[in-house]
């Protein structure tokens, strides 16, 4: 790989990773209600999820996922429907964010939980799994060693998404002291739950395009 294909990756990697998705929303919804230990945790469980899709599109599993009608369809059901749950549950969570008590709420939630919710809603999403089945493999250059490039190229997408998460959980800390009363928490409930299914539904909708 050149440097000038190398550039080019490293930008629509950086922008795919900022854009507005389920893992953003988890992550500016887990720094408003966690602590950043926790936050990074559940980032971490994010960039695990999306290593194993990369390492399955070299593998070949990727494409299986994205020609075979029936796995896609049960990949982005599982999805879509962990999303949905996810906002039917911030839909009625009618909570104050109090933030005298955050280290007692982190407790109530174990890092464990966290973890495997991060990590589910990156191996269920069918969106990743596109990118690194259909323009992943588009930058390898099949007249050298593969296996440098794809560490490269996965290292660099971690590392994008580990930070990149991390700054969104960050950025929402600071500002959840907007969210002390009722009124406002209440609306934060209804807008995130509302975010999810939005993207629940929104999977439910995306189509197989192999």
């Amino acid at each position: 790989m050149n440097i000038d294909t190398f550039l080019i990756y490293s930008v629509i990697a950086f922008f795919y990773v900022l854009s507005p998705g389920p893992a953003v929303l988890l992550a500016i919804v887990n720094g408003m209600r966690t602590d950043m230990k926790t936050v990074a945790i559940s980032s971490f469980a994010n960039v695990l999820g999306l290593a194993i899709l990369s390492t399955a599109s070299i593998l070949g599993l990727g494409v299986l996922i994205l020609t075979s009608a029936t796995l896609f369809l049960i990949v982005k059901v599982a999805g879509a429907f962990y999303l949905i749950y996810l906002g039917i549950k911030f839909l009625r969570n009618k909570g104050i964010l109090n933030i005298e008590d955050i280290e007692k709420n982190v407790k109530q939630k174990s890092k464990r939980a966290y973890f495997f919710e991060s990590f589910f809603v990156a191996v269920t999403n069918p969106k990743p799994i596109i990118f690194f089945t259909a323009i992943f493999p588009q930058f390898l250059d099949l007249h050298k060693a593969i296996a440098p490039q794809f560490f490269i190229m996965t290292g660099e997408f971690i590392f994008f998404s580990f930070f990149g998460l991390c700054t969104y959980a960050f950025l929402s800390k600071k500002s959840k002291a907007l969210l002390k009363d009722e009124k406002r928490m209440y609306w934060f409930n209804k807008f995130t739950g509302g975010l999810f299914i939005f993207l629940g539904i929104g999977l439910l909708r995306l189509k197989n395009q192999a």
